[in-house]
């Protein structure tokens, strides 16, 4: 697996039909319980307007949309991730991804030299990062690689501590 983080991909995205559109199961779990987050650069509530999933797509100008689905195809250079929106934030956040597979892969990477760690199984990895929010989203990406397990994985997103969301997906196979 690799990591990318706000990386602009010179292609186009070409989404074959094994792709449904299944509701995500996203949790924001702060829309009613913000934090106060003193080790921010901005020391305030932190509360989530918008949690997304799926599939990373970057048109010809660059922009960056995700195609929200909870099923990604195990094909090698595919890119999912999330994107979380702060209700009225700007200013730098500390986040915390937790990573969860079904196996381990037969090799973990990333791009960027972060903070990452993973468990003894090799199942779990996590990833902390400082990422200046300007516009108040957050985001990472992961891009499928030979080796990567398909089955059901679990990302989990913190903000000092407090968790914020939830994406429950599957990499699954793809028909040829």
């Amino acid at each position: 697996m690799r990591i990318w983080t706000t990386a602009v991909l010179a292609s186009f995205w070409l989404i074959s039909g094994v792709i449904g559109s299944d509701a995500i199961n996203a949790t924001a779990v702060l829309v009613e319980n913000p934090i106060l987050s003193p080790g921010s650069t901005n020391a305030k509530q932190i509360t989530v307007s918008n949690a997304e999933f799926g599939l990373k797509r970057v048109d010809s100008k660059g922009n960056v949309t995700i195609f929200q689905t909870t099923r990604v195809p195990l094909q090698e250079g595919n890119v999912y991730g999330w994107r979380i929106k702060l209700k009225d934030y700007q200013g730098e956040v500390k986040w915390r991804e937790v990573l969860r597979l079904p196996k381990p892969p037969e090799t973990w990477s990333t791009d960027n030299g972060e903070n990452f760690s993973m468990s003894a199984d090799g199942m779990t990895s996590i990833t902390r990062r400082t990422q200046s929010a300007p516009e108040g989203v957050i985001e990472n990406f992961w891009t499928i690689t030979p080796g990567d397990p398909i089955g059901k994985h679990r990302i989990q997103v913190y903000i000092d501590d407090r968790l914020i969301s939830t994406f429950e997906f599957e990499i699954i196979p793809v028909n040829k």
